[in-house]
Parts: C-alpha cells; sequence; structure tokens
C-alpha cells in the first residue's frame, strides 16, 4: 500500500458536497472549499471514501478488502472502482446492497451477518472500511483489526454523535450533535485508538455531512470523520 498523509480540516468546520449525477473525476469545491470527487456512486457513501482514499494517499489496486456495514454499497462501489479485486460486503440487513454489486463476481456477500462477530476469509484482507450506524470505534476496530493481513489497514468512518458518554449524551438535539462539540469528541476518538491496539496513520473530515434522517426533522447533517489506522 502507499503511504498516507494527515487531514488538515478543522473538525467544527462543516463541509458538504454531492454526489450524483456527475462524470468520473469531475470535482467541485464545497461550501467551506474542500474538494470532493464526484462520481456516480450507488449511494452517496461512495464520495466519503473516496476522499478518504485520496487525502491518505491510499491505492487500493489489487487489495482483498472487506466492508464493514455495506448497506447500499458506496464504499464497495468505490473500492470496486479504484481497482479492489475482492471486496467482502457485510451488512445486519438484507436486500439493500445495489444489483449491480450483488451480482459482481468480485464481491461477497454476507448480509443478515454481524461485523462485530464475522469471521475473516482465510489470509485475512489489505483492507477494512467501516460505516456501521449506532456503533462506537471502541467496538468497531478490534473487530476490524482481527480481519486484517500482515501490513494492512482500516478506513473507518468516525460520527462523533455514536461517541459520546453518557454524561454528553444532553448535547444531542434530534441526534444532531452541534459542530462546536466535534472537535473534542474527534480527538478523544483518535487519542483512545492505541487503547484499541491501533495507530492512527492519518485523519480527515468527511466532504459530505451525514444523518439523512436528521435533515428529514428539520435540523443540520451530522459531521463526520475518517481515520486511516493499522495495528500496532
Amino acid at each position: 500500500m502507499r503511504g498516507a498523509r494527515r487531514g488538515a480540516r478543522d473538525p467544527g468546520r462543516p463541509a458538504r458536497g454531492a454526489c450524483r449525477g456527475r462524470p468520473r473525476g469531475d470535482r467541485r469545491r464545497g461550501r467551506e472549499g474542500l474538494t470532493v470527487a464526484e462520481e456516480a456512486f450507488v449511494s452517496r457513501a461512495g464520495a466519503k471514501l473516496a476522499h478518504a482514499l485520496e487525502a491518505f494517499k491510499l491505492d487500493a489496486t489489487g487489495l482483498r478488502c472487506a466492508d464493514f456495514g455495506c448497506n447500499v454499497g458506496g464504499f464497495t462501489d468505490c473500492l470496486l472502482r479504484r481497482g479492489a479485486v475482492r471486496v467482502t460486503a457485510i451488512d445486519t440487513g438484507y436486500g439493500a446492497l445495489a444489483w449491480t454489486l450483488r451480482n459482481d463476481a468480485r464481491v461477497e456477500v454476507r448480509e443478515r451477518t454481524n461485523a462485530l462477530h464475522a469471521e475473516p476469509p482465510a489470509g485475512g484482507v489489505d483492507l477494512v472500511v467501516v460505516d456501521l450506524a449506532w456503533t462506537p470505534q471502541r467496538l468497531a476496530v478490534p473487530a476490524a483489526l482481527r480481519w486484517l493481513a500482515p501490513g494492512g489497514r482500516i478506513v473507518t468512518l468516525v460520527k462523533p454523535h455514536y461517541e459520546l458518554r453518557d454524561d454528553e449524551k444532553a448535547w444531542l438535539d434530534r441526534g444532531f450533535l452541534p459542530h462546536e462539540r466535534v472537535p473534542e469528541v474527534v480527538a478523544r476518538v483518535e487519542a483512545g485508538m492505541p487503547t484499541l491496539g491501533a495507530a492512527v496513520l492519518g485523519s480527515v473530515q468527511s466532504p459530505l455531512v451525514g444523518g439523512k434522517t436528521s435533515r428529514k426533522k428539520g435540523v443540520p447533517g451530522n459531521i463526520e470523520w475518517l481515520m486511516l489506522l493499522q495495528a500496532r
């Protein structure tokens, strides 16, 4: 794998973008000036991972991968477009994965499967990508580490609103974590990675906010963060 570099955005500054209806390789700047690689991925999640791969200078060509929390398959789609030879797509749900991915010979579909307890293929994988709802990193990262082959890496989508301590949950407004609270939560998650057995190689804000449900409730989407990890 290629090396990584650390993103420099302030986690308190929101960035927005879009991933619909633009040719591959087309780019535009979000409201905060953050460049978003725009492709017609099967879901907007693909643009999040594409941004991370670019920011970390991570080449997926030839890699065996796993997608924890694949859902429609935005991350899986992105990996295949970037040259991955195999993706194990895991989700507790059933039937959400896009038909094109479900029928792609490079994709092993594991539906109705909890990624936290799933067994890796023989020899492990080179890259695990993680986008799990309702699951803090203290649970997701150890599970992903078990899947790694020697030298493997993890790209995990950190959702600060799922990382709050009990005494911090009062900060939430209908599931929305105010942007000014994000920096301290992200910093705490990053500082805690070594205790989970992971070293942080890179960290960058997602170009798109999460939380379609939050927007339907009339509150902004949540800022999310992407981290590149490897076993310590």
